[in-house]
């Protein structure tokens, strides 16, 4: 009997006009054709719920999450810290305390004259003949000043040698950089059985500024009536 119902009503269901449907007659509707919009009715209502309702609670849970992670992390560095809070107080110590000695081996302006006469002393000591040693023009960068000199010296290659180890060694932070090294027959009228060697090199020291560098740009004076 159920058998021949289903039959009947998707019989009807077959030969019905949809053009014809009227939504105030769906009491009146084939079964099969009730059950169908119950079930789109259904699933329209569940894809809505998890489109509106369910999808942004998801985000705002994975969110909650993320943040949870993040707070996890924090903490464990920030217990980390507090665990070894003794040690770590000792090691910014032992910092601050190479960084003042660092910045102790760097030289003041009216310092920087000397240790261009330390250099000079230098190259005599070793014997070594000085074409020139100058100050170049000063770099500013953000925390400190880096202040060059152009260097050249002629002598032979153990005496430039320890000339260079020499410079390096002073008391005073003195980096070397761009050597040239050339036999000294190249120089106009040396003599061709000489074995010297002239060195060109820059020599770089440093100045650590604890202020900021001002502008040095300054307003325009302006004259009376308002003319520049």
């Amino acid at each position: 009997m159920n058998k021949l119902r289903w039959q009947t009503e998707w019989k009807h269901l077959r030969e019905l006009d949809v053009a014809s449907l009227d939504i105030k007659e769906a009491g009146n509707w084939p079964l099969l054709l009730k059950v169908l919009c119950c079930v789109l009715i259904v699933v329209g209502v569940f894809f809505a719920a998890q489109w509106y309702v369910v999808s942004p609670r998801e985000q705002a849970l994975e969110q909650s999450r993320a943040k949870e992670q993040a707070l996890m992390t924090q903490f464990g560095m920030k217990s980390f810290q507090a665990a070894n809070l003794a040690l770590l107080k000792e090691q910014m110590d032992m910092l601050d305390h190479h960084m003042a000695r660092l910045v102790s081996m760097l030289p003041t302006d009216a310092e920087v004259p000397a240790l261009l006469d330390d250099i000079s002393d230098t190259a005599r000591a070793h014997r070594l003949g000085i074409d020139f040693v100058r100050l170049a023009a000063p770099v500013v960068h953000d925390f400190y000043t880096e202040q060059p000199f152009n260097i050249q010296v002629v002598g032979d290659y153990h005496r430039i040698a320890a000339f260079v180890s020499g410079v390096a060694g002073l008391p005073r932070i003195v980096t070397l950089h761009d050597f040239t090294l050339t036999p000294r027959t190249e120089a106009k009228g040396a003599s061709k059985s000489s074995s010297d060697l002239t060195l060109t090199m820059v020599a770089k020291t440093y100045r650590y500024d604890t202020d900021p560098p001002e502008s040095t740009d300054k307003p325009t004076p302006k004259r009376k009536g308002g003319q520049p």
